[in-house]
């Protein structure tokens, strides 16, 4: 089967352009950095250079292919102009589905994250029928949310879309934005990351890479048109995550707890320093709201419906920690 993915030469979207091409499929990857692209040597991934913005590039990409898997996504913490979000992450996945349309392709998977549906205010696991109810923290799950929304209205045109909403991905695999807690787990490793946000105790949700991309190709395989599917792993405080890192690593690091107040006003000062000088800022305010949060999920949906299945954190987190050590990360 020929299988058209975007955001190829991405953290998930290249392992699973690979792993799709392990199984007999032939991919047709879009991709825009020549360099990034050599990560996607194998026989049965043909590589089109192009952009999701570029329409044109895009049904040439898709031609003859039978399923989609939209990958594509502006995920980095700030960028000065903030429609360049939108453009990316709505454009993009209106001209992806635009173009099936007009190919003909009808099967489709949208990766977007599980962030859409707000953190666990009540105390509850947040799931597919959770209702947001707090706004939302950061222009990435704004934006995300807005395309979910239009994308579903393709169902009425005859589209067979689903939706993955991955929680906070990490392992081996690029270090780039969408794999930032691996860069956290290495800078814990070589001692450069000693800071827990607040009193540690705010509670997080994390997936594999490996069992995230298993939830993109189940969802292709097995998930209902018009259904999302959140795709996680285990539940864990901060304390508790870090104190894992230090047992699997054998480096047990003194973490300082700092309140959120100097924390808040560590981004105003980047935020400051960028107007004056340009420099990107490090932190921002609302993704540091974000993590205060709690973000318990749970999977109980992807497991029933689609098969789904997570892989105990100590187990993916001890890979990652090997993964680190023996490529030189840290």
């Amino acid at each position: 089967m020929k299988t058209f993915v975007t955001g190829a030469t991405g953290f998930i979207g290249s392992q699973l352009c690979l792993k799709l091409a392990g199984s007999g499929h032939q991919v047709h990857a879009l991709y825009r950095s020549e360099s990034k692209a050599i990560i996607l040597r194998h026989p049965d991934i043909h590589l089109f250079k192009g952009d999701i913005l570029d329409y044109n590039s895009l049904k040439n990409a898709m031609t003859d292919c039978q399923q989609i898997y939209h990958m594509a996504a502006f995920t980095k913490v700030w960028v000065k102009d903030e429609s360049r979000i939108y453009e990316l992450n709505v454009t993009g996945t209106l001209n992806v589905l635009n173009a099936a349309m007009e190919t003909g392709i009808k099967d489709i998977v949208i990766s977007s994250t599980a962030g859409v549906f707000g953190p666990s205010l009540d105390g509850n696991e947040v799931s597919e029928t959770s209702i947001r109810q707090i706004d939302f923290f950061i222009e990435y799950e704004r934006t995300k949310a807005i395309a979910e929304e239009m994308a579903l209205e393709f169902l009425k045109s005859g589209l067979n879309i689903r939706i993955v909403n991955p929680t906070r991905v990490y392992g081996p695999g690029v270090l780039n934005p969408s794999n930032s807690v691996t860069k956290l787990i290495a800078a814990y490793m070589s001692g450069t990351w000693r800071i827990i946000p607040g009193d540690g105790n705010s509670v997080g949700n994390y997936v594999f890479i490996d069992d995230a991309v298993n939830g993109h190709v189940l969802a292709m395989e097995k998930g209902k048109p018009g259904e999302k599917y959140l795709l996680g792993g285990e539940n864990i405080s901060y304390n508790d995550f870090f104190k894992l890192l230090g047992e699997i690593s054998g480096k047990r690091r003194l973490m300082l707890k700092v309140p959120l107040s100097p924390i808040y006003f560590a981004s105003d000062l980047a935020m400051l320093v960028n107007r004056l000088t340009g420099v990107k800022p490090f932190i921002t305010k609302g993704l540091m709201r974000k993590f205060n949060y709690n973000w318990r999920v749970n999977s109980l949906k992807a497991m029933s419906e689609i098969g789904y299945t997570q892989t105990p954190l100590k187990e993916c987190l001890t890979k990652t920690i090997d993964w680190i050590k023996n490529n030189g990360k840290t």
